[in-house]
């Protein structure tokens, strides 16, 4: 089996552990920046093998300049999509800034305000 057999090269920024979802982006990540390793990234991604997590490993060691290329042009891809995210909230996101705010001019954390939404939730079923 070669090396490449075991990714699927959909697009020059897009390379997939073949038979999965997973980019080698998610694994390299865990294994450079997080400094993970391969038996705790193959428990993390169970749909994975060891033997694919090393593959994406040895792949990027054998390919490290277009690999590494690849890597930062995702990182900035993901920084810029936060930003647009940002700058663009959704309805969703924007309620939820409102009740963070309307908590924290309450003094209340998160985990309280869900504590007593569980509460009010039980009490109403009984």
């Amino acid at each position: 089996m070669q090396l490449e057999d075991y990714f699927d090269f959909q697009r020059s920024d897009d390379i997939r552990l073949k038979g999965s979802r997973i980019g080698i982006e998610t694994i390299l990540y865990e294994y450079i920046h997080r400094a993970q390793t391969p038996e705790e990234i193959a428990d993390r991604f169970r749909t994975l093998t060891l033997e694919q997590v090393y593959a994406t490993i040895l792949y990027y060691l054998h390919n490290k300049e277009a690999v590494t290329k690849y890597l930062e042009d995702w990182l900035e891809w993901g920084h810029r999509m936060r930003k647009e995210q940002e700058q663009n909230p959704t309805p969703g996101m924007l309620r939820l800034r409102q009740l963070k705010a309307q908590l924290k001019a309450e003094g209340k954390t998160v985990e309280e305000w869900a504590a007593s939404q569980s509460a009010s939730k039980a009490h109403i079923t009984r």
